[in-house]
């Protein structure tokens, strides 16, 4: 691209292009003196292999942008570009510094296209050859006759980064008959990922072909790239609104492309036809110090996080900084502008749903749930009768409490790795206090159960959006009747019940119980989980301390305090339910899952999540 509003169909058009370019920037001295080297780095072939972490949820895929003006005629540069794959080959040696598992070149390698500046470049990614590193090119129009499509023929372009170059890889795909587009596939995060790399112009045949791919690749994520399609913020070029009408609109499976071509760097998002999001990415430093020196774009994914954390980065300038750096290297030895660092919100397993769901998990029978140690495991596959069993076979059962008429409904909802798919919808309110609760039922084994030796309790609640800390704060999920003064242990305040699951003002999960070997209430604070989401409740002790688990997480607040059993009086546990003073106070307001109590503490991976 010669100049942001030009399209240079001409390369004698595009080389009077660069000289304006750098006589407006005053940089003809420095174009006179460009070959300097990354200093002190050893050479990449006496280097080990490249092998990425697929299973890991954080990676990241490299993206270079036009590279034109550093491969342009008798002004050819490769320092910059080996400079930028060298930092990613090293960053990939250092683990944990970048789990880098692909880069894509975004077209106009070269500024004319011509055998030797061809040859220079291809010497440059001769680095990522020899450490087998996966990586995909296209055409940009100066690499090409521009004035042409991916039926060109044969160009110094293919001779060198046609299909031979890649056949064998393995992350390569395959690519068009012409071979000017190719397709790539990567695995991280334990699952397929393709890049789609198409020629600067695509043919009819190069539409069918690119949709032929993705029709053998059904349940596949799509990074497209290509040279041209984002011209500026929010705005596509005539040609990339063709490939959106022709290509990407109809096909779910790309939600991400990259281009360069144009400046400055841009965004877009648009709405496809199944609804979603795509995220359409301009990058292009062309216009910048040293024709952009090869800077890299890191597109670095976390999906624990559902995020794409965008950086832009020139490695040879960073190479060149024990040196001491000009006044226009320090500006650009790392962007920070708005569509330079950036972070994308993509919900994967939203986003891929379309066309990959991730299938719902199998309830699992009850045997499997009932380990040793089980004293009581309810699930609600049903609406509550005046009766619950315990599937333990412990004789646990709990029955049906109501209050001012209150009702307790059953949904299918329950926690994406619940083992029993359904829950109880309680409808507890405050003032007049209403709704319904389950108690066990008289004589039951748990009422006088300590659990001296330790115990794990388990549950799956989920909080509905009119939940209201001034009528439903302060319910439990679990609890034990008795109060600290009728059991002989007066610390604190003795109304309090002797153990409780609740939920605080502000949906904090909070374990507040009396131990044996102590007067006063021992206490394990959770974090605030929000509305509307299923949310796993584990608490654990040892037999000397109490964890609080949320999601398997432990949280911050764990007492150090030794904490032996639980005090008891004889009487009932709850679900649902909260006393104080040994009356009714409080009645839960949402959802509840499964719920299991265990006589030994288990480790994280024994949950039932697990």
């Amino acid at each position: 691209m010669c100049t942001s509003h030009e399209h240079g169909s001409e390369h004698a058009q595009a080389g009077a292009g660069r000289r304006s370019f750098l006589r407006a920037t005053a940089l003809l001295g420095a174009a006179a003196t460009a070959g300097v080297a990354l200093p002190g780095v050893a050479e990449a072939a006496a280097q080990s292999r490249w092998r990425p972490d697929t299973d890991s949820r954080r990676f990241t895929l490299a993206v270079m942008p036009d590279t034109q003006y550093l491969f342009d005629g008798p002004s050819i540069d490769k320092a910059p570009v080996e400079a930028s794959l060298r930092y990613l080959l090293e960053r990939c040696e250092d683990k944990g510094a970048e789990n880098l598992v692909f880069l894509s070149h975004l077209g106009d390698l070269t500024q004319n296209g011509t055998a030797a500046e061809v040859t220079a470049i291809s010497e440059a990614f001769g680095l990522l050859d020899r450490r087998g590193v996966g990586y995909s090119v296209l055409a940009g129009n100066h690499d090409v006759k521009s004035s042409t499509d991916d039926q060109r023929g044969s160009t110094p372009y293919l001779d060198a980064f046609g299909p031979d170059r890649f056949r064998g890889k393995p992350t390569y795909g395959g690519a068009s008959s012409d071979g000017y587009n190719t397709f790539h596939l990567f695995t991280a995060a334990g699952r397929e990922w393709m890049v789609l790399a198409l020629d600067w112009r695509l043919s009819a045949k190069g539409y069918a072909w690119a949709k032929d791919v993705l029709a053998r690749h059904p349940r596949t994520p799509v990074v497209l790239t290509t040279h041209e399609l984002v011209v500026e913020d929010d705005t596509l070029s005539a040609y990339g609104q063709q490939l959106w009408d022709r290509l990407i609109e109809d096909h779910d499976q790309i939600f991400l492309t990259l281009n360069g071509h144009y400046w400055p760097a841009g965004r877009a998002t648009r709405k496809n036809a199944a609804g979603h999001d795509v995220h359409l990415h301009l990058t292009n430093y062309q216009n910048r110090y040293f024709g952009g020196a090869a800077m890299i774009r890191l597109y670095r994914f976390d999906l624990d996080r559902n995020v794409i954390d965008v950086e832009t980065v020139s490695p040879w300038i960073l190479g060149r900084a024990g040196k001491g750096l000009n006044e226009l290297e320090r500006q650009e030895i790392e962007l920070s502008g708005d569509a330079d660092r950036f972070t994308v919100e993509v919900d994967f397993a939203e986003r891929f749903s379309g066309f990959a769901p991730v299938p719902a998990r199998a309830e699992r029978p009850v045997s499997r749930l009932l380990i040793p140690g089980t004293v009581a495991y309810w699930r609600f596959e049903s609406a509550a009768k005046d009766t619950v069993r315990d599937l333990s076979g412990r004789g646990n059962d709990l029955s049906l409490v109501t209050v001012g008429g209150g009702t307790l409904g059953w949904s299918a909802d329950h926690h994406p790795d619940q083992p029993g798919h359904g829950s109880l919808e309680f409808q507890g309110y405050k003032s007049p206090l209403k709704g319904a609760y389950l108690r066990t039922v008289d004589g039951a084994p748990i009422n006088s159960a300590t659990f001296k030796a330790g115990y794990t309790i388990e549950a799956f609640y989920r909080l509905p959006a009119d939940w209201d800390p001034s009528h439903h704060a302060w319910s439990g999920i679990v609890s034990r009747t008795g109060t600290g003064g009728a059991a002989g242990k007066t610390g604190d305040d003795p109304d309090e019940p002797l153990a409780t699951l609740s939920l605080s003002n502000d949906r904090e999960p909070q374990w507040a119980m009396r131990p044996l070997n102590q007067e006063g209430i021992a206490t394990n604070w959770g974090q605030e989980t929000p509305l509307e989401t299923w949310w796993h409740l584990a608490v654990v002790n040892d037999g000397r301390h109490t964890t609080l688990y949320v999601e398997g997480c432990p949280v911050v607040r764990n007492p150090k305090a030794t904490s032996i059993g639980i005090a008891s009086v004889g009487l009932p546990w709850l679900l649902g339910g909260y006393e104080y003073g040994g009356k009714i106070d409080q009645i839960l307001h949402g959802r509840l899952g499964d719920v299991r109590v265990v006589e030994r503490a288990l480790p994280v991976t024994s949950f039932m999540t697990h």
